[in-house]
């Protein structure tokens, strides 16, 4: 029979296992035991009063809007692999696109757009562009998410190159499966 391990190897083995194992519950007992915030349950500046998950509440007349919208639009069975598009000022209009239907400014780097068609299991893209022909917009950031109670709405935040919220002009892609 075929000897696989010298007993010292195994002990090797067994040790370092051992250790690892008292290591992993050092660390866990160092845990501190109070539960520390969320990213998005962090104040951020500029927020309006009420803010949820780092993005402004949608007003009843925001909804009623989204879901007109909705309505009108390719509803929840859009065509599987198509793209919409927006591209949007830094003060909030939407200059062009393809399913988009408006964009509103919020605050300093804050935006919505809303699209005529479900974009829940989409895709989003965006980036610090400007809607004009000749132009470049000034360096920044962008950041997207889903919007809060609206199938059809997606949440853009723009910021400065130093991480302040700041209002840039952006092209945004959604795809969807």
């Amino acid at each position: 029979m075929a000897k696989f391990f010298s007993r010292r190897s195994a002990a090797v083995a067994f040790s370092v296992l051992a250790l690892t194992l008292a290591g992993g519950g050092i660390a866990a007992a160092a845990q501190p035991t109070t539960v520390a915030k969320s990213p998005l349950d962090s104040s951020q500046p500029g927020l309006r009063a009420g803010a949820v998950g780092g993005q402004p509440p949608v007003t009843a007349q925001e909804a009623r809007d989204a879901k007109a919208a909705l309505k009108k639009g390719v509803g929840t069975n859009a065509v599987a692999g198509s793209t919409s598009f927006a591209v949007v000022s830094a003060a909030g209009v939407l200059v062009r696109g393809h399913d988009a239907v408006s964009a509103t400014r919020y605050g300093p780097g804050q935006y919505q757009v809303v699209f005529n068609r479900n974009l829940t299991k989409g895709g989003y893209v965006a980036s610090v562009g400007d809607g004009q022909d000749c132009c470049v917009p000034p360096a920044g950031e962008i950041s997207v998410a889903p919007r809060l109670i609206t199938p059809n709405a997606v949440f853009v935040q723009t910021y400065s190159s130093a991480g302040v919220p700041s209002d840039r002009p952006f092209h945004l892609a959604v795809f969807t499966r």
